[in-house]
């Protein structure tokens, strides 16, 4: 018994060495070392040179070390060349902005495409044009909304609503901001808030403040970084870590909410939106754990 001690013993601190050495090789990429579960790239942010050559982009997306990312504004291609796209790149689609009015008229063929990209997450890019000009249009958006994440809820998908920043305003003769009628109105397993920081920020809602208040019900959000405009200024929008956003204290409330998903998103911002996206994955992936 002594000498197979002996000897698991020596085993257990040669094994260690090997870990040690491993750890101190130049050749384990720090990207590697990364965790990025929990991270994806809204892929919108990198809409005009996806353009001109879409392979490439997401070839260049990967190697900054993203792994997962959202489909928006990207080429119009049949769901296979978008997953084939994507799987020869090395990267999954877990979130997608789709339009309502397309799953109204024919669900079937829409959530198979979607299914075939292999996401999970469908989001419209706000509310239907419909549906915007007063509460009682609102509330039939509402309505429609719920059928439609029901019917996907059904077949595996998820449903969320993108905000911009009209949401957060009212409606005379109701105190509740838009958003806040909107997920009143529609059951929690059938529609969730796919929330976007910077809109949220700019309209004056403290973002963290909304996740816990609407806990359990933003799996994935769009994180974004502003600075506000002052004195006649635009608005700004930064690399995250960049701006005015308290980010630590809006991933501690999306951690207590259960936010599985951090989207990262840039409109537009100074110079190429490769360096912006490189920037925040690194802000991103030492945050998110």
């Amino acid at each position: 018994m002594i000498a197979n001690q002996k000897q698991i013993s020596r085993r257990e601190a040669l094994a260690a060495l090997g870990l040690l050495a491993l750890s101190a090789s130049p050749l384990l990429s720090a990207t590697s070392t990364k965790p990025t579960k929990g991270i994806a790239l809204q892929l919108y942010t990198l809409r005009d040179p996806a353009k001109k050559d879409l392979a490439d982009t997401l070839k260049k997306v990967r190697a900054m070390g993203w792994e997962y990312v959202q489909w928006s504004g990207m080429p119009n291609l049949s769901a296979d060349k978008i997953r084939g796209a994507l799987d020869d790149a090395g990267l999954k689609a877990i979130a997608a902005h789709v339009g309502m009015e397309a799953f109204e008229k024919d669900f079937d063929t829409n959530a198979k495409f979607w299914k075939t990209v292999g996401v999970k997450d469908l989001a419209p890019g706000g509310m239907m044009n419909d549906c915007k000009a007063n509460l009682e249009a609102w509330l039939r958006g509402a309505a429609r909304l719920d059928i439609i994440g029901a019917k996907m809820r059904a077949v595996g998908l998820r449903l969320s609503y993108h905000n911009h920043g009209f949401e957060f305003e009212k409606f005379p003769g109701d105190p509740r901001a838009k958003l806040d009628i909107l997920l009143a109105a529609t059951k929690p397993e059938n529609l969730n808030s796919e929330l976007d920081t910077a809109w949220a920020f700019n309209a004056g809602t403290d973002p963290a403040t909304f996740l816990r208040k609407y806990k359990g019900r933003c799996p994935a959000i769009h994180v974004k970084d502003v600075v506000p405009g002052k004195d006649g200024k635009k608005t700004e929008l930064k690399p995250l870590g960049q701006g005015s956003l308290n980010w630590k204290e809006i991933i501690a409330a999306g951690e207590a909410s259960g936010v599985e998903w951090y989207i990262y998103e840039q409109d537009n911002g100074v110079g190429s939106p490769f360096d912006y996206a490189q920037t925040s994955f690194e802000f991103l992936s030492k945050l998110v754990r």
